[in-house]
């Protein structure tokens, strides 16, 4: 191998610009890294936290009493994303205008977003509209729901359920299930109530007595949910239960409006 300047040395001809370009850029390159280094010493990255809006869902758990009314509601707008975290808006009694993240269009007479709730229930009501029980407080969102509302449900409310409430169950209101008899809510009236059957097993010995069912009846008089308080045994349960989902309600009201209201139902069971 030939020496760095030197001649005659080895059996390749000495290149002596190819040396000095490759010691200039090699030397660039440690001065650069040099001063990126000493660049990123001086300029720490700075880290900005976002903090989410805090909502207490505490008085989403109300306690059961046959004077309070449930009931619940739902809705979104087919968005991507889930609904967003946020507050209830106003309480009212009627829906002049759904709740929203995203305004789906200008409104040309603005209205107060409201869901129905009675307005004597206390909940947390400050900051940006949205769900209080959404996981996530953004991107904002209405959420997968149906109906407009903010939510996974439809009708126009906030939650999970259906109607213009909040929360789970029907109809409106807030804490979940349907509406029970008091506090203004009407029980509603059978119209059409075929008798049930009795069971081979039962009428072969004799077997009688009642069975207690609990029933939802929805906002079209039909039933929704109905499931055993009460059993008697020998297939009577499971007749009485074919029984009743054939019946036909007038249904429960609430200030005169037709909501899914829960009852209980008896059925007899009697030999002649």
């Amino acid at each position: 191998m030939p020496t760095l300047f030197g001649d005659g040395y080895g059996l390749y001809e000495v290149r002596k610009g190819s040396f000095v370009v490759s010691f200039g850029l090699n030397t660039a390159l440690i001065a650069l890294l040099l001063w990126v280094t000493s660049w990123t010493a001086t300029h720490a990255p700075q880290i900005k936290q976002v903090v989410g809006l805090s909502v207490d869902i505490s008085p989403y758990v109300l306690p059961p009493s046959k004077d309070i009314a449930g009931g619940g509601g739902g809705g979104g707008s087919h968005d991507v994303h889930p609904a967003s975290k946020g507050a209830l808006p106003k309480f009212a009694k009627e829906q002049l205008a759904p709740p929203t993240v995203l305004p789906l269009e200008q409104p040309k007479l603005a209205v107060a977003p409201t869901v129905v709730v009675p307005p004597e229930i206390k909940m947390p009501q400050v900051g940006p509209i949205g769900d209080p029980l959404a996981k996530l407080s953004g991107p904002p969102s209405n959420g997968t729901g149906t109906g407009g509302g903010i939510g996974t449900g439809n009708g126009g409310g906030v939650g999970e359920g259906s109607g213009p409430g909040v929360g789970k169950g029907h109809g409106g209101g807030v804490g979940g299930g349907a509406y029970h008899v008091g506090g203004g809510v009407r029980a509603p009236k059978p119209i059409y109530s075929p008798e049930p059957e009795f069971s081979d097993e039962a009428r072969k010995n004799k077997w009688q007595g009642n069975v207690l069912l609990r029933v939802i009846v929805g906002s079209d008089g039909k039933t929704r949910e109905v499931a055993v308080l009460h059993s008697l045994g020998m297939g009577l349960d499971e007749k009485a239960m074919e029984a009743v989902r054939t019946w036909r309600f007038e249904p429960g009201t609430k200030d005169g409006l037709p909501v899914p209201v829960e009852i209980n139902v008896e059925v007899n069971f009697h030999l002649y």
